[in-house]
């Protein structure tokens, strides 16, 4: 059973995709919505079996139901096939805030799969400002903040990765916000009307960029130009790293793109001089349990290195991934390091302590929160 504490412990999410984060029955609202075939011409990716007709909410759970990372990969793009419209991104932000709210998350810092929008051939521009007014509206209705890291997938390569830098460096400097007189999502059970919103500067909503996607196919090295002019345009760098791939990886991600947070690590372990680095520059570390137990980048529960970094002076933290997909919370993962780890109370302190300095938050607002603790 889930304690009360762990529940109230102030918290911070820094490994978290919005597309992982539809629950069945948003998804089966959005099939019902959108029963028919992808309709942009330009879309690159293969149709998905059924994507052309309602699903159950019974049916939109099957879809998360497989054994390893490839499975991962079709149950995303089952879900990027329903979210086609402003309405959509909004509602699935609005209610992802909502469920990180009720589990003690003060703050998240979100990928949103940029590289998978424009792959399909959407506009991005419009699906944008329906996450801004599903974002500002539940900062304001729950508290609970949220930036965005607009993510490319590496093995669509450099090229892409090129066009999402560039959206994202746009969109700051334009100062993106909604439109005013947005149009209302209350087709939806449980959604709200939109705030009515004038343009304003939303830019910092944007704080960086990150490599997604099969590590196995695309190295990091081959993102090291996207990377250098995402620190140039001032975003921070986050890359997912070690998670099917070996020490190699890390290093890549590490040397070449000086990424300044990785995601999973997992295989930081098979290298007690990297292990050394990571304590030694303190690089803080987005662990996933239930997400590599699930995409089976982990044999099994007892193999996980969350103890063994911990204990060694990594700076990890704990993250969902893509907690609907994955049948997981925040809470769940705090769980799983007492029950499964013996973490203590005050371990676990540390563990949120460590998601908000890891993140990208101004350092006057990482005191407030630390200061919770």
């Amino acid at each position: 059973m889930t304690s009360d504490f762990l529940t109230r412990l102030p918290k911070a999410e820094l490994h978290l995709h919005l597309e992982g984060s539809v629950d069945p029955i948003t998804l089966s609202q959005l099939s019902e919505k959108h029963h028919t075939p992808f309709p942009w011409a330009s879309n690159r990716c293969k149709p998905l079996p059924n994507s052309h007709r309602p699903l159950s909410v019974a049916e939109a759970a099957a879809l998360y139901d497989y054994t390893d990372f490839t499975g991962f990969m079709m149950a995303f793009k089952a879900v990027t096939e329903r979210l086609r419209d402003p309405e959509d991104f909004e509602l699935i932000t609005y209610r992802l805030v909502e469920k990180l709210a009720a589990e003690g998350c003060l703050h998240a810092e979100v990928f949103v799969s940029v590289g998978v929008i424009f792959w399909r051939g959407q506009e991005f521009d419009p699906l944008f400002e329906g996450m801004e007014r599903g974002r500002l509206r539940a900062e304001k209705d729950f508290g609970t903040t949220l930036y965005w890291i607009f993510d490319a997938v590496r093995h669509f390569g450099p090229d892409e990765g090129e066009k999402v830098l560039a959206k994202a460096i746009h969109l700051r400097s334009e100062g993106r916000a909604p439109a005013a007189g947005a149009a209302s999502v209350a087709a939806y059970p449980g959604a709200k009307h939109p705030l009515a919103l004038t343009r304003r500067n939303q830019a910092s909503s944007i704080v960086g960029i990150g490599i997604g996607g099969d590590e196995r196919i695309a190295a990091p090295e081959l993102f090291e130009q996207v990377y250098a002019k995402a620190a140039r345009a001032g975003l921070h760098l986050s890359v997912h790293a070690g998670e099917t791939a070996g020490p190699a990886s890390i290093y890549g991600a590490l040397d070449t793109l000086k990424a300044e947070r990785l995601g999973h690590a997992l295989h930081a372990a098979d290298d007690p001089a990297l292990l050394a680095r990571l304590v030694r520059e303190q690089v803080p570390l987005e662990l996933c349990i239930t997400s590599n137990l699930r995409t089976g980048c982990c044999p099994e529960l007892a193999a996980h290195p969350l103890r063994r970094y911990f204990d060694a002076g990594l700076l990890v933290t704990l993250s969902t991934d893509d907690p609907e997909m994955f049948q997981t919370t925040l809470v769940h993962e705090y769980q799983l390091a007492q029950d499964a780890f013996g973490f203590t109370n005050e371990e676990l302190r540390q563990l949120a302590a460590n998601s908000f300095r890891a993140s990208w938050l101004p350092e006057e607002r990482k005191r407030e929160l630390l200061n919770l603790l």
